[in-house]
């Protein structure tokens, strides 16, 4: 993990040089424990990784993109940070999608194989998510947060593994349209300021929970859960709105 490489600075600031240096520390390491174990008949039941978006990140892929080939390892998980991770600009953003993007494409064996992945502070184009989701077959868990594709986006979900989706303050998503992801059990959602509902569900016939966590503004519709989620069959449903826009089924939150 990244955070065990990282300097401590006051006021946890980052240097680029920092970076450079957790993330050749978290690839020498990975690369020597798997090293080490190329001649064992186990499998790694687990390998999560945790690094920075950056250059060096691609040697980080390609080096899990080896032990997936080898059958070595049941399941990947990568939670991609980025050096400017508060008070970043719209060129940051862009920055990092274009930096991440360019590692997905030179890297599609490892991210064929991860079956969670974690994203931050992201602005990507629109044909971007469609291209994640059809290289990440396998991906099962996705977290994004402060991510968007620009002002009032719409992020078209079609996964056939999707599990869960969690969307984190990605405020300038208009809405997620979950057109077809059979096996999604777990949706949450955490800050939205579309004037629209957050989301709206295609085929989710798996569907059990769903949490919203938001702050009403004055220009949020009311939002009615009877519709929202009416034709769905969830076990689960957490609200939290510190305000009053929320309507119908909200006294049924757990």
């Amino acid at each position: 993990m990244v955070a065990s490489f990282q300097p401590k600075h006051e006021g946890g600031k980052l240097t680029s040089d920092d970076i450079v240096r957790a993330n050749t520390n978290v690839l020498e390491a990975t690369r020597s424990i798997l090293e080490k174990r190329a001649g064992s008949p186990h499998t790694i039941h687990l390998l999560r990784m945790q690094f920075y978006l950056g250059d060096e990140s691609i040697f980080i892929g390609r080096t899990v993109a080896n032990t997936i080939a080898t059958h070595k390892v049941a399941s990947v998980e990568f939670t991609i940070l980025t050096k400017v991770r508060t008070n970043f600009t719209n060129n940051n953003l862009l920055t990092h999608g274009r930096q991440f993007m360019s590692f997905l494409d030179s890297c599609p064996n490892a991210f064929g194989g991860l079956a969670r992945l974690t994203l931050e502070n992201l602005r990507l184009g629109e044909s971007d998510f469609p291209k994640i989701f059809s290289i990440c077959k396998q991906l099962e868990v996705l977290c994004l947060y402060h991510c968007d594709m620009g002002i009032e986006s719409l992020l078209e979900v079609e996964h056939s593994q999707l599990s869960e989706l969690v969307i984190g303050r990605s405020v300038l998503i208009k809405r997620v349209d979950l057109k077809w992801v059979p096996k999604l059990t777990v949706l949450k959602f955490n800050m939205f300021r579309s004037q629209d509902d957050p989301f709206c569900l295609g085929y989710v016939p798996l569907l059990q929970t769903v949490s919203i966590i938001n702050t009403g503004f004055s220009w949020h519709k009311m939002l009615k859960i009877s519709e929202l989620l009416g034709e769905t069959a969830i076990s689960n449903l957490h609200l939290n709105f510190k305000s009053e826009k929320v309507s119908e089924g909200s006294q049924c939150c757990q």
